[in-house]
């Protein structure tokens, strides 16, 4: 039976890798309003143009994004010992959010720059992971407590964001509405450079992470008999999931329930090892939210439909389905 589990745990991930390749590669030309291959196969404007300079970009910005969120909420369901938590459980997503919206409301010129919105957007995750650090430094909290902490951020955070939202003037309200949505769009390579430069090593880290995880999520003392210092791990992996998120928030917007649904549906099929669900949920997320977008931007082309709202379409039921067979 252990031997069997094994065996279709490691088709699961090798299925979870070969899904996004396949998705990556195929997706950029799926949909949308259609391209002509004969002109994409002899590098003919304009749908060479659109290929390279629109769809790809716009596809690894899926890639990563999905594969931070994804990732990033099984970090947290390791660390809070809860198969609920994502990050949104401590906050870090409303106030990555309230971050970058302040960026956008107060920055001078038309339209904030990325750097800004990015620097803003750590800082807000950043200042919840030192608010929980501190709680948990002053007053020995539970995981439990950590969520209604969270629960509690999130609404002070989305609170503020509306009155920014409200106090801001007609252009900026746009950017606010538009950005809040959460959406995939084309970047430069540039960005994608730096991002990939911030998320590589973090998702490094939690991957040689894994077999550690897989001793802290039996809790604080099984932990420490086993050599493993709680809190240090604890800490580091709250910081760890800030940067993707505070990351990858900073340039799609609050993309929501990616973290939540990805890695809950691969640990029904590969287990609670982490060593297997960790790489599982990263590669799985990737591929997850890059179908998410093909089906944005074609299912009402040539309307496109925010990925934001797409993926809380599906994981809106899904959370409901979840909470009441548990």
């Amino acid at each position: 039976m252990a031997d069997d589990l094994r065996h279709r745990a490691r088709w699961v991930l090798f299925f979870s890798v070969l899904a996004a390749v396949v998705t990556t590669v195929i997706c950029p030309f799926v949909g949308g309003s259609g391209m002509d291959y004969g002109k994409l196969w002899r590098q003919e404007a304009p749908d060479w143009g659109i290929a390279v300079n629109l769809r790809i970009p716009r596809t690894l910005l899926a890639l990563m994004t999905g594969a931070a969120l994804s990732s990033a909420g099984a970090l947290y369901q390791s660390l809070l010992r809860d198969a609920l938590a994502t990050p949104s459980s401590l906050g870090v997503s409303a106030a990555a959010s309230l971050g970058a919206v302040i960026a956008i409301a107060f920055s001078p010129g038309e339209s904030s720059s990325f750097p800004l919105i990015w620097l803003s957007a750590l800082v807000g995750a950043g200042a919840v992971i030192a608010f929980v650090a501190a709680l948990g430094h002053l007053r020995r909290f539970s995981a439990f407590t950590l969520l209604l902490t969270g629960i509690a951020v999130n609404g002070i955070c989305v609170s503020i964001i509306l009155l920014l939202h409200s106090l801001a003037g007609i252009t900026r309200s746009f950017q606010i509405t538009h950005w809040l949505m959460g959406g995939v769009d084309a970047v430069e390579y540039s960005v994608l450079l730096l991002l990939a430069l911030v998320l590589i090593p973090v998702f490094v880290w939690m991957l040689r992470l894994s077999r550690t995880l897989n001793v802290i999520s039996y809790g604080e003392v099984w932990a420490a008999g086993r050599g493993v210092d709680f809190k240090k791990i604890t800490w580091q992996g709250f910081a760890a999931g800030a940067i993707l998120v505070g990351t990858t928030t900073a340039i799609t917007g609050p993309i929501a329930f990616v973290g939540l649904l990805v890695p809950h549906l691969l640990r029904r099929i590969v287990g609670p090892d982490y060593r297997l669900l960790m790489p599982a949920s990263l590669f799985g997320g990737g591929a997850f939210l890059v179908l998410c977008d093909t089906i944005s931007r074609s299912a009402f082309a040539p309307l496109e439909i925010p990925v934001g709202v797409t993926t809380a379409l599906l994981g809106g039921p899904f959370f409901v389905w979840l909470l009441w067979s548990r």
